[in-house]
């Protein structure tokens, strides 16, 4: 299969790779992949929870985990109409993977919530997605959760039942149910073409919008990616990526599709995550730069034996060559590089575990089976000649079925005859290989989070002292990318930037907060006034 479609002049090749279809899509849906699981692998180990003493490390077969989700379901749909929208905020448990499944099966639309995000942030998404339910944690690494929806509930009027995540929380909810337990589930079995989960990212504007993310989307990306990764039964992943993150969910439906063993972290510890590997024999693990490094680096590094380890995946940023050749070579293992974002189920493209170094190591690999891929005019929309740069656009199962209640932004990013419009700026060569030139918009991704300079702009600006400010995204070993903030203060004034963070802290997640600060007297600006951020970036290798 050629990644290039000819039209026009014979001699003109263009930068468009067809669907490849060696692995068919599949009608499969969220319900059905563990249902199969434990019907197929009953006694295999489905989840371990990857708790720091191993007495408390919880095992669950494929079985028993289908058994403990259909129980949940059941719950749900006594308290829940299909479609209705149940979000979850909570850190990585296995509550919050068992709620995936039972969401699933209720037929209910699961909205996951960052654990870090704090009231003013929670409250935007549990009232744009129409949230019936909410599960939470009382609290995640001293931030109190409870007391944060205390704040908002009023303004909440559509918030029906909220329930704790913990583990006594979830037993009381389960055991609650007067469901008809013969037809209940029955009934509300979805269909691959229905809606799965409700995944926020953000905008150019910084204001969240609600990715809808289909069952067939979502497990067919899963399966695709698990497939390229060499993952199968007998594989045991020990699963770094947070559940709230759309990477977690579909790696969480990647483990399930190949019967493999996934050992799930609350939270990402990179000391545990090496002892795991070492007490549980895994095979495989994942995690973006930040993560990867933060292992590497660790003092345990010298002491476990990783020898099992196989793979690892690596994704959520721009994952620099030199960091792949560096992971391989430290701990021995192949490396893959995914790309993805979550309007496209977290899957587009994905290196081979084979392919060359130099590929592996500067690309972004091929786009997934099923998946269609072009590379455009931003402007028109043109399809481009193989090697020029141009904005990714994609279209198959995995793309989303639009924002919610949002039609104007779903136009802008969804074309009518089904591309998406990713806002990546890419090359295509003749194989359909992928190489990352920069982001369109100017969304940074640092430590696999997703930051977008104007809304944290808006809420520096909100300082007394700030008369203006920019942020822009640079090249960082660790993050992949780090935040800057420029920042222009009022006349006579000065300010500390620690101060500046603890004002940021107050109002965004602490991922959001800038890395590096930089206080100007002026702006470079362009004619119309518009900050040149390209220069600003440029200025700071000068030492400026």
């Amino acid at each position: 299969m050629t990644a290039a479609r000819r039209t026009g002049p014979p001699s003109l090749i263009l930068s468009w790779r067809p669907a490849l279809r060696a692995a068919p899509v599949l009608d499969t849906t969220v319900a059905g992949i563990l249902r199969t699981a434990a019907a197929d692998a009953p006694d295999v180990t489905a989840l371990v929870q990857g708790a720091p003493d191993p007495t408390d490390r919880r095992r669950w077969s494929y079985g028993e985990l289908a058994a403990a989700a259909e129980r949940a379901a059941l719950a749900l749909v006594a308290r829940f109409d299909a479609g209705e929208r149940v979000a979850v905020w909570a850190p990585s448990l296995p509550e919050s993977l068992m709620l995936s499944y039972a969401a699933a099966m209720a037929g209910l639309v699961l909205v996951p919530v960052n654990p870090a995000l704090r009231a003013g942030e929670v409250a935007h998404i549990l009232r744009q997605s129409g949230a019936a339910g909410l599960f939470l944690v009382p609290q995640f690494r001293g931030h109190d959760l409870a007391g944060a929806l205390g704040s908002i509930r009023a303004d909440l009027p559509g918030l029906r039942h909220v329930e704790s995540l913990t583990a006594s929380g979830w037993e009381a909810f389960c055991a609650d149910s007067d469901a008809d337990a013969p037809g209940a589930l029955l009934r509300r079995d979805p269909s691959a073409g229905d809606l799965a989960q409700l995944i926020y990212t953000s905008g150019t504007t910084g204001t969240p919008k609600g990715a809808l993310l289909t069952h067939r989307g979502m497990t067919n990306a899963a399966r695709f990616g698990a497939e390229r990764f060499g993952m199968g039964a007998g594989d045991v992943y020990v699963h770094t990526m947070p559940l709230h993150h759309v990477g977690g969910q579909v790696v969480s439906f990647q483990i399930c599709q190949q019967r493999a063993t996934a050992v799930l972290l609350e939270s990402f510890d990179p000391g545990l995550v090496l002892e795991l590997i070492d007490s549980e024999r895994a095979t495989l693990t994942c995690g973006v730069p930040t993560m990867l490094l933060a292992m590497i680096e660790h003092d345990d590094m010298a002491v476990r034996d990783l020898s099992s380890l196989r793979s690892v995946s690596g994704g959520g940023s721009v994952v620099p060559a030199e960091l792949v050749r560096y992971i391989e070579d430290t701990l021995g293992v192949r490396f893959t590089v995914v790309f993805g974002q979550t309007e496209a189920s977290g899957f587009i493209s994905q290196t081979e575990l084979d392919d060359p170094d130099e590929e592996k190591a500067a690309t972004l690999g091929r786009p997934l089976p099923g998946i269609e891929a072009r590379v455009v005019d931003p402007e028109t929309d043109s399809v481009v000649a193989v090697g020029a740069m141009g904005e990714l656009q994609v279209r198959g199962p995995n793309v989303m079925a639009g924002y919610h209640d949002l039609p104007d932004e779903t136009a802008e990013a969804l074309l009518p005859d089904g591309w998406l419009r990713t806002g990546d700026l890419v090359t295509m060569d003749g194989g359909g290989v992928l190489r990352m030139v920069g982001r369109r918009k100017e969304m940074i991704v640092s430590g696999g989070e997703n930051l977008f300079p104007v809304e944290i702009e808006n809420a520096l600006c909100l300082h007394p002292r700030v008369v203006q400010a920019a942020v822009v995204g640079v090249p960082d070993r660790r993050w992949g990318e780090a935040a800057v903030a420029f920042v222009r203060l009022a006349p006579g004034a000065e300010v500390d930037p620690m101060v500046l963070e603890g004002f940021l802290r107050q109002r965004l997640a602490g991922f959001k907060v800038p890395r590096r600060w930089v206080f100007v007297d002026s702006f470079p600006l362009t004619a119309s006034g518009k900050i040149q951020k390209f220069v600003l970036r440029d200025r700071l290798p000068e030492g400026d």
